[in-house]
């Protein structure tokens, strides 16, 4: 399977990420609100039936997993331990912070900002051990509601 689809669930809001394996690059990032998880999953595989569907096994992961039995051999349940924590490491990664705002503390630039997305890349890219490019325009910082 070349595409991947990563879930960092939450009770009101999931990080999502669409991915291509061959090419290692993020094609969609988004931060949704829960309740449209299921309808995001089936826009993202449409006909597709070979997208490998990753959900991280933390907050209200089991209620989710329900409700993505349709896509059956093709959900897998990941491991989740610290990715929130390892989420704000991998944002400056991405979105390096330049000139003299490198000397202010680095938490300012988290407030806000729903890590939910580069949590759920977290998750895609300890499952299968390598980096992903993710463009800053693939990247939605606020909820996405229907």
């Amino acid at each position: 399977m070349t595409k991947y689809i990563s879930i960092d669930p939450g009770k009101y809001k999931c990080g999502l990420i669409f991915a291509d394996f061959k090419s290692k690059r993020v094609l969609k990032a988004i931060v949704i609100e829960s309740r449209y998880l299921v309808q995001h999953i089936k826009t993202f595989i449409g006909n597709d039936k070979n997208i490998k569907v990753l959900i991280g096994n933390g907050t209200t992961s089991n209620y989710h997993v329900k409700s993505l039995s349709f896509l059956e051999n093709n959900l897998t349940i990941v491991e989740e331990k610290n990715t929130t924590f390892r989420s704000k490491e991998r944002y400056f990664e991405i979105f390096p912070i330049k000139g003299i705002k490198r000397f202010l503390p680095r938490d300012v630039f988290l407030q806000n900002i729903n890590l939910d997305a580069i949590s759920a890349l977290v998750i895609l890219e300890d499952y299968l051990n390598c980096k992903f490019t993710l463009n800053c325009d693939h990247l939605s910082k606020t909820w996405m509601k229907q």
